[in-house]
């Protein structure tokens, strides 16, 4: 599962998805610029993993191959996998594909952001603490921020059903809990 999602071209189609919407192999396929059987070959490992679904409703005939994003969330830890298994070497591959993704998305949006209309162009923010913490303290507040997106994000999707005429760009939220010696820049 770890290695179908943090495949760099998996892990795009499943944020086009997410972004603009149910789409057909052919649309991935021009808007990426890949090989429509490419496309299909990285939608079918989505799909076994539940990431995407098909969404049938939408097409015409039975020619047409429609997916949609299936809103997964996605948790794992390197250190439920023994030292020298594997399961822990995909697992420490994933955590540093994820955040290498997250700072190019991170990258992509400074290279952007005085491109984008107000207040769009304001919208980055960042929290960065650094508190002593028990281990308790540090579960919880993972939980609360777990819990805080989570709600979040049913709620806007709730409100998009309601007003699909507002304008919307996709928002991403990245919430790291770790413990954290100092350390000289």
């Amino acid at each position: 599962m770890l290695m179908a999602f943090h495949h760099p071209t998996r892990r795009w189609l499943a944020e086009v998805l997410a972004a603009d919407g149910p789409a057909r192999v052919a649309e991935l396929a021009s808007r990426t610029g890949l090989a429509a059987g490419s496309v299909s070959h990285h939608l079918k490992l989505l799909h076994r993993y539940g990431f995407i679904e098909p969404a049938p409703e939408l097409a015409r005939d039975t020619r047409e191959s429609w997916w949609r994003n299936a809103s997964r969330t996605l948790r794992w830890l390197s250190e439920d996998f023994e030292d020298g298994t594997v399961g822990r070497r995909v697992a420490d591959s994933a955590a540093v594909a994820n955040f290498r993704h997250q700072v190019r998305a991170f990258q992509r949006w400074r290279a952007t952001a005085s491109q984008l209309p107000e207040p769009w162009r304001r919208l980055s923010m960042v929290t960065d603490s650094y508190i002593p913490a028990t281990v308790e303290q540090a579960e919880d507040l993972h939980r609360q921020l777990t819990a805080l997106v989570l709600a979040w994000a049913a709620a806007s999707r709730a409100d998009l059903a309601q007003r699909p005429e507002v304008p919307l760009r996709p928002v991403r939220t990245v919430t790291w809990v770790f413990p954290s010696d100092p350390f000289k820049s």
